[in-house]
């Protein structure tokens, strides 16, 4: 699979600095791994959340890291040597799911329930973040360079 020019698109951002990586990470992915399923549901304006099955994992057995910008869920099922099987048709092997969150995207809550996994999340801006409206005043003072005289 080439690479995609996506210098057009970069002509009218400023700051989107991550976008890049980002789309390349998603190229490079060849082989999908669905296991284990989710979902993932918009809740609110701000507020979504992410269902995944896993069912036969205990809590204890299920890792979930939240870093800036990105979610890792993973899951390692505890050894049980003492049990034979005659036939195991249950997926319970070990699992890491990455999830990319956009900016001030914060993990509110998970639980467990009937073998599904949720988790809540919701975009928080700060208020310094928020938009806000510039007064426009006059013209910037020029400041002199010492040594030199103003213009």
């Amino acid at each position: 699979m080439g690479m995609i020019d996506f210098t057009p698109l970069f002509r009218s951002t400023v700051g989107f600095d991550r976008l890049p990586s980002l789309l390349d990470d998603v190229m490079r992915r060849e082989t999908v791994d669905n296991y284990p399923p989710y979902d993932i549901l918009k809740t609110g304006e701000n507020s979504y959340r992410i269902t995944m099955a896993v069912a036969g994992f205990a809590p204890e057995d299920i890792t979930v890291t939240a870093q800036p910008n990105l979610l890792v869920i993973a899951g390692q099922k505890q050894a049980q040597d003492n049990l034979q099987y005659l036939y195991r048709g249950l997926a319970l092997r070990a699992f890491e799911r990455r999830f990319n969150l956009d900016d001030y995207m914060e993990v509110k809550s998970a639980s467990m329930e009937n073998g599904l996994l949720s988790l809540e999340l919701a975009r928080e801006v700060p208020e310094a973040m928020k938009p806000h409206t510039i007064q426009i005043g006059g013209t910037p003072q020029q400041k002199t360079i010492e040594g030199e005289k103003a213009a």
